[in-house]
C-alpha cells in the first residue's frame, strides 16, 4: 500500500518522539562536583565554638562573633581544654592554691601550637574562650581565669547564648 506524504512525516514524527532523551551525565557530575565545592567554602562561616548539650550557656545580647581561640568547657562536672579533660570542678574547688596546676599544664600545652595560620601573637596576649555552664560556682570561674592570665592569656572571653534585645 502506497501512504501519503502525509502519513509518512506522521510517521517520522512518532518514531522521533518515541525515543528515549539520554541524560548527559559529565555535565551533571560537574555542576555537582562545582556544588559541592561551593557549600565546602561557605559552611567554614559557621560557629567558632563547640555545642555540648552538658553546657547550658547564659544568655546576653552581645553582637560580636566568636573567634578561633583556645576554648575551655566548664560543664557540671568536668573542665576541657580543646576537647579534652584537664581538671573536674569539684577538684578545683577542693584545691588551696589560686590556680589549677593541670589547666595550666594544658595551657602551656596550647601555646607551643599555632592557632592559625599567622605567627603573629595578637596584642594583649593569646585569646582563650570560657564555655562556663550558668550553674558553675564563680570561684571555678575565678580559678579558671586567674590559671588562663598565668598561662599568658591575656583576652579572655566568656561564651553566652545570643538573645534578642528586649527579651525577658
Amino acid at each position: 500500500m502506497i501512504m501519503s506524504r502525509r502519513a509518512r512525516r506522521m510517521e517520522r514524527h512518532h518514531k522521533r518522539s518515541g525515543r528515549m532523551a539520554s541524560i548527559n551525565l559529565v555535565s551533571m557530575m560537574d555542576i555537582f562536583t562545582i556544588l559541592v565545592f561551593f557549600l565546602l567554602v561557605n559552611t567554614s562561616d559557621g560557629e567558632a565554638l563547640p555545642s555540648l548539650k552538658s553546657v547550658r550557656l547564659p544568655e546576653s545580647v552581645a553582637d560580636a562573633k566568636p573567634r578561633e581561640t583556645v576554648v575551655i568547657t566548664v560543664s557540671g562536672s568536668d573542665v576541657l581544654v580543646q576537647g579534652a579533660v584537664v581538671a573536674h570542678v569539684a577538684q578545683l574547688l577542693e584545691e588551696p592554691a589560686e590556680i589549677s596546676a593541670g589547666l595550666k599544664a594544658a595551657l602551656d600545652d596550647q601555646n607551643r601550637r599555632p592557632m592559625s595560620d599567622t605567627p603573629v601573637e595578637p596584642p594583649g596576649g593569646r585569646e582563650a574562650t570560657i564555655m562556663g555552664d550558668k550553674k558553675i560556682p564563680y570561684r571555678v570561674l575565678k580559678k579558671i581565669m586567674a590559671t588562663c592570665t598565668q598561662a599568658g592569656y591575656g583576652r579572655i572571653s566568656l561564651a553566652v547564648m545570643q538573645r534578642q534585645p528586649g527579651e525577658g
